[in-house]
């Protein structure tokens, strides 16, 4: 049985009350002993920025435990209960830093500590893979201490842009109704791509009729001009949302699975 572990044991800063929602937190899943590779995802479950998608969070797990994967699925404080940002990149920020701070305690490498997030969650990853900071070597929490860097990025049919093809839904949640113009450019992540960004591995389908395939495209445009590798698949058939397209043991998922797979072992973190 999984175990949620709160991010902050006093309590989140930011924090409107001490309900279940009130309270981020990541649920490791961990992978059979014989084949764990040492690398470790944290996992952002898609949703609007309104709920928490299962199917793309511990469905995402068990199959990235399938392959010697550690993984931390996040839940992150979300827009309909009242947050905006900058509560869910703080979740987001806070859990990779706490995998590294926990790394020798689930034998996971701390240099590699990737983010995967689906629609919504993707947008909650590509903020991280653009607005991460190398943590405070001065603070007395040993979490905080930690770089808040992905090592790698995972983006599944992501929001990304603010602009022409934004998912208004998700944006709305996030920002609320009337957000200041900076405020709306400094969320649109195609336009805080830097050379420093991490390796990404994107994908969508031109089927998407819920968040528009120019997100994707978009970001591996910025990604492109800035040098940072990337590999990027636009599936024909699929619906937003999408997921795995199975259930465990996951014999038969849509290909962006096995592709995804060919990219981490040239990443180094699968076998």
């Amino acid at each position: 049985m999984q175990t949620a572990i709160p991010l902050w044991p006093d309590g989140a800063p930011g924090a409107l009350g001490t309900n279940a929602y009130d309270i981020p937190t990541v649920t490791p899943y961990l992978p059979d002993g014989t084949n764990a590779t040492g690398a470790a995802m944290v996992i952002c479950p898609g949703g609007g920025y309104g709920v928490l998608a299962a199917h793309e969070g511990k469905d995402y797990a068990l199959w990235l435990n399938q392959h010697g994967i550690t993984c931390f699925v996040l839940k992150y404080r979300l827009g309909s209960k009242g947050y905006r940002h900058p509560a869910m990149l703080n979740d987001a920020a806070r859990a990779l830093r706490w995998v590294r701070a926990h790394a020798a305690d689930y034998k996971v490498d701390s240099h590699r500590v990737g983010i995967i997030g689906s629609s919504a969650g993707g947008h909650l990853a590509s903020t991280l893979l653009t607005h991460f900071d190398a943590g405070d070597t001065n603070s007395s929490d040993v979490v905080e201490r930690q770089s808040s860097r992905p090592d790698l990025g995972i983006l599944c049919y992501a929001v990304i842009s603010t602009g022409e093809f934004a998912h208004k839904g998700s944006i709305q949640n996030l920002l609320g109704t009337n957000p200041a113009p900076e405020l709306l450019r400094l969320l649109s992540n195609e336009l805080q791509v830097t050379t420093n960004t991490p390796p990404c591995f994107l994908w969508t389908t031109f089927e998407d009729n819920g968040v528009p395939m120019e997100n994707t495209l978009l970001f591996a445009e910025a990604l492109r001009k800035n040098h940072v590798p990337f590999d990027l698949h636009v599936y024909e058939k699929g619906r937003h949302g999408i997921g795995l397209k199975d259930k465990p043991p996951f014999t038969h998922p849509h290909p962006w699975a096995n592709d995804c797979l060919f990219w981490l072992k040239e990443q180094g973190f699968v076998k």
